[in-house]
């Protein structure tokens, strides 16, 4: 018995150290230079709290606060809605189901940046023509190079990405509700409204809170789209948090700054999820 906990243990040191090493070691480094004004090459100095407060003062990493979480609320709540239609429509008794589902997951196993690419393409030599033909000024230019409907086209597509995995897990959830439930319904004469409210949204909440903490956290760390679509940009209309943090840290001579800058980020990203889980996981209660 001895033997096999030694042997447990063996097995673990090798991934704890390599967890250690790439990851641990890396971000408590990164919150000791962010007291420091490093610059990610040369000597540097103690300077306490200053990086942390000049954020706040920082209007551009306020702005890019602002963008990330108003992008990551709409597109947390767009998805949810697309996705629970979406596994709805493929829980019924239709033909072709398997079929479908596999057309629906595939956008889920696409390289984020080849979305973006390939939307990229789309926004700015497909719908143009198109939209100049129907006489719609406003797509009749690329939207990904409109400073105040940029952000419409990222989540677009953001959405288009990510409904494919909340689906997959709405429909989990929709497996585990017993068919008598429905049965007995129909008896008392609910409709397929009612059905929702009063049977399957109940039942799938612990589901809809998953998608909405895991859909609200991957929004919140939008990186790869942005820097496919518009790379922050028109000017800095589609900057996100991610996208300042990268470019200032490694690109900018920022390095303790935006070190200081990803420690705030940490805090908001948890506080965020923490408070989405107990006010969700609340209503599942009241449910």
């Amino acid at each position: 018995m001895n033997k096999g906990k030694y042997t447990y243990l063996l097995m673990t040191i090798p991934a704890l150290l390599l967890f250690f090493i790439f990851h641990t070691y890396p971000a408590l480094n990164g919150v000791f230079y962010s007291f420091t004004n490093w610059r990610g090459f040369g000597d540097w100095e103690f300077v306490g709290l200053k990086n942390y407060i000049n954020v706040f003062k920082d209007s551009r990493a306020l702005d890019a606060y602002f963008f990330t979480f108003k992008f990551a609320v709409i597109s947390a709540l767009l998805v949810n809605i697309l996705s629970l239609t979406i596994a709805l429509g493929l829980n019924a008794p239709i033909k072709f189901k398997k079929i479908f589902r596999a057309l629906y997951f595939f956008p889920n196993i696409l390289s984020i940046l080849i979305i973006g690419f390939i939307f990229n393409y789309i926004f700015g030599k497909i719908i143009p023509p198109v939209a100049r033909s129907l006489g719609l000024e406003v797509l009749s230019r690329s939207i990904l190079g409109n400073p105040d409907l940029a952000w419409i086209g990222v989540t677009v597509v953001a959405v288009w990405q990510a409904a494919a995995f909340n689906t997959i897990i709405y429909l989990a959830g929709l497996q585990t509700i017993p068919i008598e439930l429905y049965e007995a319904s129909l008896i008392d004469g609910a409709g397929k409204w009612k059905n929702f409210w009063s049977i399957t949204f109940p039942l799938i909440a612990p589901f809809f809170t998953i998608n909405m903490v895991l859909a609200m956290k991957g929004f919140l760390q939008v990186f790869g789209l942005i820097l496919a679509l518009t790379g922050g940009g028109p000017g800095r209309a589609t900057e996100s948090i991610s996208i300042i943090i990268y470019r200032g840290g490694f690109k900018g001579g920022e390095f303790a700054y935006q070190s200081a800058n990803a420690v705030i980020y940490l805090i908001f990203l948890v506080t965020i999820s923490i408070l989405q889980i107990r006010f969700l996981q609340k209503r599942e209660v009241q449910l």
